[in-house]
């Protein structure tokens, strides 16, 4: 497509809440269970049932304010949406509209300038909502009788709605943002982030804008709905943007011509298909819910989620990178494992291991094994003091990594061992000078080939003869050999 217009994008992001409850009723909102047996009276929306508020879905949604750089609204009420959907039951949703609980905000992304030099953008957040959620329909396409059953399961179960300012330019700068919210969020400990259970979904408004004779010519607005895969959301605002093109250029249709719409994706067809013309807030018949009173929100209610909202994914690449000179992909693979990963990180560095050290063995060990184990680092056996203790040892030449790796494995098995024996030992025996220096002299006498390689610039090579070093002298520290090895060749002795 030539480069007369840019796409405009904005994205509204649900995410459900992993309280135990449904935002107005006890009914638990556990994934999986038989269709329609977590309902009552109240999520059935039949006459006379009362709504009681869920209070832990407020307080993770202050939270979340606090983690969005958002205001956090003093006083904020609850509305109802009218539109009629097969699987919302009472004919409206309980919403808030023009009092949300968190105001403006913004959450900040890589993404790349007009050079392909990688950059923050800061993306505006209009709001974010409190909603229950509908139930869920379940077509029949396979045996042709297009029969549609509703699920209720999931009908009021409790709903943070994230509306950002149409500040993104791109598939994949959407992509980029859903991807962090979702950490953010997961983060804040509000969601399980499960996206193929729904727990996280995105509609995407997209539309283009031109420049014509220096004035800006816009496409209609077109909402995607329901799009529950980072996947989907590059590949539908993709498909719509070119359609959009097509359609309003290439097919000569004139701008304004057709109605705002609301669109589905089909992800086997990679197309979007009309569902119906788009909807305005006056569409809705907003009008103050009288079942529900107003919740007033004070500073000790946002202070108490501020210790929840400390670690973000911002501020855990913001340690890791400037506090402890990580390398910047070594700390994005820790903060993309989770806000557990990068606690007990920091807490084996606060126990005394350097930075280096634990970041390698965090990677190569630590994950290793929880991804192997299927656990979460929760469940790692080895306690962090442990583990920092362990380590400080081989950063101190008082065991070597070899000897460390078997303590390591031991401990996985039995963490209750007794680690300072353990080290004890297993430590390294300290080799006299001058036998260290003989060793390295028969090493080098051995491995001419070795000595060229390091003279001709790849002092790498020298690694070679750590494993040669530790058959002749089991006690050899692997890092004095090859010190000493390296001396010797500059000096050449």
């Amino acid at each position: 497509m030539p480069s007369i217009y840019r796409t405009v994008i904005g994205l509204e992001v649900h995410v459900q809440l992993k309280t135990a409850t449904k935002l107005f009723c006890r009914c638990s909102i556990r994934f999986g269970a038989s269709p329609n047996t977590q309902v009552c009276p109240v999520c059935l929306g039949l006459p006379g049932a009362l709504p009681v508020l869920n209070q832990t879905a407020i307080q993770y949604a202050i939270r979340a304010g606090i983690g969005l750089n958002s205001q956090i609204a003093s006083f904020t009420k609850w509305d109802r949406k009218n539109y009629f959907y097969p699987d919302l039951p009472k004919g409206y949703q309980t919403s808030q509209f023009d009092l949300p609980i968190c105001g403006p905000g913004f959450l900040e992304i890589d993404t790349k300038n007009g050079d392909g030099i990688l950059a923050k953008k800061k993306i505006r957040i209009i709001r974010a909502h409190l909603e229950e959620d509908a139930g869920k329909s379940l077509h029949d396409e396979v045996s042709g009788k297009a029969d549609t059953r509703i699920d209720l399961n999931r009908a009021g179960t409790p709903l943070l709605e994230i509306v950002s300012e149409p500040d993104l330019s791109s598939a994949e700068e959407a992509k980029t943002y859903l991807m962090e919210m979702r950490l953010l969020m997961m983060y804040l400990g509000i969601t399980d982030g499960n996206m193929q259970e729904g727990s996280l979904r995105a509609d995407a408004n997209v539309n283009l804008h031109f420049d014509r004779d220096g004035e800006v010519a816009a496409t209609p607005i077109v909402e995607i709905k329901n799009l529950n895969s980072f996947r989907a959301v590059e590949r539908a605002i993709q498909y719509e943007s070119q359609r959009q093109y097509d359609l309003f250029l290439a097919d000569g249709k004139k701008i304004g011509e057709a109605p705002k719409q609301t669109r589905g994706w089909d992800d086997n067809l990679g197309v979007t298909t009309v569902q119906r013309e788009k909807e305005d807030s006056a569409d809705y018949r907003y009008f103050p819910c009288p079942d529900l009173v107003p919740v007033t929100i004070g500073q000790s209610d946002i202070a108490a989620q501020q210790a929840s909202a400390f670690i973000t994914p911002n501020s855990a690449r913001s340690k890791l990178e400037t506090d402890l000179a990580l390398r910047a992909s070594d700390a994005e693979v820790l903060v993309q494992q989770g806000r557990g990963v990068v606690e007990y990180f920091l807490k084996l560095v606060e126990g005394g291991a350097s930075p280096k050290r634990a970041s390698a063995w965090m990677l190569q060990d630590v994950l290793r094994t929880i991804n192997d184990s299927g656990i979460e680092i929760e469940s790692f056996p080895i306690g962090s003091t442990a583990l920092s203790t362990l380590l400080q040892a081989v950063d101190v030449n008082k065991i070597d990594t070899a000897r460390a790796r078997e303590i390591y494995s031991k401990l996985l098995t039995n963490p209750a061992l007794d680690l300072v024996k353990m080290i004890e030992s297993m430590g390294i025996v300290a080799v006299d000078t001058n036998e260290l220096m003989e060793l390295c002299r028969v090493l080098l006498q051995e491995n001419p080939d070795v000595i060229a390689k390091v003279r001709g610039g790849n002092e790498k090579a020298i690694a070679s003869l750590i494993g040669q070093a530790k058959k002749k002298n089991k006690n050899a520290d692997p890092r004095q050999v090859q010190e000493l090895c390296l001396k010797m060749i500059a000096e050449g002795t």
